[in-house]
């Protein structure tokens, strides 16, 4: 590579900060919050294991045969290989809607790059604290290269910013765990692009099974790949991100080609991710916050079902196909919206009760759901706001405008909240006990020193 060519590309940057990054301390609010994210994805794993695309995952790793017990499969007593658990467990981590994503890159970073920080923490005998800088460092890569890409419009072309985006997060997170060096980062994120894809047409997924994949086991299990590779010799492109047919000559439409080294060690991106309060579709959350100010505002709402004329939803423009009339429970918003009004609650359990997809009386309320886009609220993208406005017979209406979702940024849940959620995904699989030890284990997390035994408690007892 030619000096100028050097100069010029976002290479040399990025993969200083993937090589140096187990040697930098992270600010003591970065580490909290990505406490915060770990515990919420891994709490998504247990459950995930017992779902569908859990189900399917778990018969992949048993197609393979005996394998290297290399890594915990969360959740089950199982163990394989770095590269298989890890796709295994990133499937856990999106078989639903329970974990974390980022507005703006338009991707949900913990699914992919937990799983692979949990298989290369075991493989490489790492520590609580090396986690913890890798899963920061993998967000920090996955959000800002679909950003590069303009997430948005990237979508719009018909690629998955949701696979992409993780595929080089888990890249990063997995070759610092490995140990790779600047140089070596090189490689990792040429052999990360060479893996690089994902068509948008998980939408139409009406089993959540190709999504777990695209979301969370294919960037995991390409991003251990990736640094196993590399750190056991393979060498290859020096820089894939500038040169003759490089990466972003290959996906980008007028790309931001330096934005993936912008403000690295200033600007974390886990602090702008976000942690779902309900076990829900992200473009659901705002209506489910304003449906639940409703009903504490109005304690004699759910009195008064039989009174509704019409419940109007208003959202961006851009979230009505993910959530509008879907076959799927927990991304279903006109099904949820009239199942919390019914119930007065909203939770994990109801969430993904398929068969109440079928109940009279929720099939009633969800017919007087009316969803609309808003132009307003497109406009305030990447946020997600939403209205929910109940319009009775008696001509009376009222209303609620979710500005901020709780378990955003600038609504962020307490530690007691974010427990509350994690246990009741755990407990059926773990227990009560357990998986409050979980929790207890994940808030210090500094001090561990193996994360197999981190790990081991995360099994099946």
């Amino acid at each position: 590579m030619s000096e100028p060519e050097q100069s010029s590309s976002v290479m040399p940057v990025i993969a200083q900060y993937i090589g140096t990054a187990m040697t930098k301390e992270l600010p003591s609010e970065v580490v909290e919050k990505t406490k915060f994210h770990f515990l919420d994805t891994v709490a998504s794993m247990v459950s995930g294991s017992q779902m569908l695309a859990g189900e399917r995952a778990l018969g992949f790793l048993h197609a393979q045969g005996p394998s290297a017990p290399q890594a915990s499969v969360l959740g089950t007593r199982y163990k394989g290989t770095a590269i298989n658990v890890a796709m295994v467990n990133g499937m856990f981590g999106h078989a639903d809607e329970t974990d974390d994503s980022h507005a703006e890159s338009l991707t949900h970073p913990g699914c992919g790059i937990v799983a692979s920080v949990l298989a290369c923490a075991e493989l490489y005998h790492r520590s609580g604290t090396d986690m913890l800088k890798a899963m920061a460092l993998g967000y920090d890569v996955c959000c800002r290269l679909t950003k590069s890409l303009h997430a948005y419009q990237f979508r719009v072309d018909g690629h998955s910013s949701h696979t992409f985006g993780p595929n080089f997060g888990a890249a990063a997170a997995s070759g610092a765990l490995a140990g790779v060096n600047a140089s070596q980062a090189r490689y990792l994120l040429s052999y990360a692009a060479q893996q690089a894809s994902g068509v948008a047409c998980w939408m139409r997924d009406k089993d959540h099974i190709e999504k777990a994949f695209d979301f969370g086991g294919m960037p995991a299990r390409n991003g251990v790949s990736a640094a196993v590779m590399v750190i056991n010799g393979f060498t290859g492109v020096e820089d894939v991100f500038s040169g003759e047919r490089n990466f972003y000559d290959a996906y980008g439409v007028n790309p931001l080609r330096h934005a993936l080294g912008e403000a690295l060690g200033s600007r974390y991106e886990i602090m702008r991710t976000s942690i779902k309060r309900w076990t829900v579709g992200s473009p659901i959350q705002a209506p489910l916050d304003s449906l639940d100010t409703l009903l504490n505002e109005h304690p004699s709402l759910t009195a008064q079902l039989d009174q509704i004329k019409a419940i109007r939803v208003l959202i961006a423009h851009e979230s009505l196909s993910i959530v509008n009339n879907r076959e799927m429970p927990e991304i279903c918003l006109q099904h949820l919206l009239g199942l919390m009004l019914l119930e007065r609650e909203m939770n994990f359990t109801l969430a993904h009760d398929r068969a109440r997809m079928q109940d009279p009386r929720v099939l009633e309320l969800r017919s007087l759901v009316h969803l609309t886009g808003s132009d307003e609220l497109s406009k305030l993208m990447p946020t997600r706001q939403g209205i929910v406005e109940i319009e009775f017979l008696t001509g009376e209406s009222i209303r609620a405008y979710t500005k901020d979702v709780k378990g955003t940024p600038d609504n962020a849940m307490t530690r007691h909240e974010l427990e509350r959620k994690c246990i009741e995904l755990m407990s059926p699989i773990l227990g009560q006990a357990r998986s409050k030890s979980v929790c207890d284990e994940v808030w210090r997390l500094e001090s561990l020193k193996k994360a197999s035994s981190l790990a081991q408690l995360l099994q099946s007892p």
